[in-house]
């Protein structure tokens, strides 16, 4: 069974970097675009950055300059590089693959979520 492991969460001061990593367990043949969202306590979950197999990215304007999402294809692995924090990027992020084309079939993906704190 296909799943996709977070790491990389933490508590972080604002101004501060945080690296977030996404990897999965089992045998995938190929996956279309790989993403990561957050949701925040009280708020629905949203798109942060995406990434597509032709490596075209789109971002929320919240975190345009500050985050920058990046995959390998060879290892269909997606990691998220988030500088200058501010408290407001508090949440819980997940990793987010879709189209993804296993022996079973072709699905999305949902990591399980890791926390995001930035407080000083």
């Amino acid at each position: 069974q296909v799943q996709f492991v977070e790491s990389g969460g933490g508590l972080v001061q604002p101004g501060g970097s945080l690296r977030l990593s996404c990897a999965p367990s089992g045998r995938i043949f190929s996956l279309y675009t790989m993403a990561w969202y957050r949701q925040a306590p009280g708020k629905h979950r949203e798109l942060v950055a995406r990434v597509d197999s032709g490596g075209h990215t789109e971002y929320a304007d919240s975190v345009k300059g500050r985050f920058t999402i990046s995959r390998d294809n060879a290892k269909n692995t997606v990691s998220l590089q988030m500088n200058s924090l501010k408290p407001e990027d508090t949440a819980v992020y997940y990793c987010n693959a879709g189209a993804v084309v296993t022996t079973t079939g072709v699905n999305d993906y949902w990591g399980q979520g890791t926390q995001v704190t930035v407080a000083s």
